[in-house]
């Protein structure tokens, strides 16, 4: 009579065990294949002579050497190092402002925030779209500022080869410096006030207060955004091609147009593939530490 009993509740507990992995199962069967399959698939490309349509030929390093030879990606490299610098650098200093802005419990505070973060909604198509419009000399902010009568304006950085990759950066950072400014909020608002008015009844001024009691506990919030920012400079490839399309010539060629370009353009699948793969090793050398980081932490 007792196994009887104790029969359906097995038999519950096992279905509740088992439902949520065969929901599951198939995003992780798709996950698996159309994500780390294909990785899998790139980095063994990269090691073939495959040129228009994949090849199993492999030829080792051939691909890498070759690729480090071309001068289009070591100026992709370049233009990586400026644009990623200053896009991380200006969206951390901007978002960290306007958070502690928005921190000071200001009116009008429900109304700022989303026009704040109402960029990160668009998609960088959008957004290269728009600031292609407001930067063309022709069409842009320079031709209104003339239409106004003010004839010595120029800003014609979208067509010179020395500025059109800053452009990248100001279209960037505006949208995405919301989403840091979030981000920081999020982390002052989980300080403990306690800790800031002891500190004010110690002497301590606004510079003193954040300089060695705010910003320093922001750590974890600046990681964060260092670590996104970095994935997103790096793999940045919609807003460039709606921006600048990689020109003029290759001032704002990065390695995701690039490899873009000579996978299906070019037709040199092994070394679109190689390039792919260092793209990749950039991105885990940025997250695999921040994971690592985290988990430590956790434990």
């Amino acid at each position: 009579m007792a196994r009887s009993v104790r029969a359906p509740r097995d038999l519950r507990t096992v279905l509740q065990d088992i439902l949520p992995k065969l929901v599951l199962s198939p995003s992780l069967a798709a996950m698996l294949v159309f994500v780390y399959g294909f990785i899998i698939y790139t980095v063994f490309l990269s090691f073939t002579n495959s040129k228009m349509l994949p090849s199993y030929d492999l030829i080792g390093l051939d691909n890498y050497v070759r690729l480090f030879g071309l001068s289009a990606w070591t100026t992709a490299l370049i233009n990586l190092a400026i644009f990623a610098s200053l896009y991380i650098t200006i969206c951390i200093a901007i978002g960290l402002l306007l958070a502690i802005f928005l921190d000071q419990k200001i009116r009008g505070e429900g109304v700022l925030r989303p026009i704040y973060l109402y960029p990160m909604a668009l998609s960088f198509i959008v957004t290269g779209t728009a600031w292609k419009w407001l930067l063309d000399p022709g069409i842009g902010l320079e031709n209104t500022m003339h239409l106004w009568g003010w004839d010595s304006f120029k800003f014609g950085w979208i067509k010179d080869r020395n500025y059109a990759i800053y452009t990248l950066v100001i279209a960037a950072v505006w949208q995405s410096s919301g989403f840091v400014m979030a981000m920081f909020l999020a982390g002052l608002r989980g300080i403990d006030n306690e800790m800031l008015k002891a500190a004010q009844i110690d002497g301590a001024s606004n510079w003193q207060l954040y300089r060695r009691i705010v910003i320093p506990l922001l750590r974890p919030a600046f990681l964060s955004a260092f670590v996104i920012l970095a994935h997103l400079a790096i793999k940045s490839y919609d807003l460039v091609i709606a921006l600048t399309g990689g020109g003029p010539g290759r001032a704002t060629e990065l390695p995701a147009t690039f490899m873009y370009s000579y996978t299906f353009t070019r037709n040199q699948m092994g070394v679109g593939a190689a390039s792919a793969v260092i793209m990749l090793m950039g991105v885990a050398a940025i997250m695999i530490p921040y994971i690592y980081a985290e988990l430590k932490e956790q434990k």
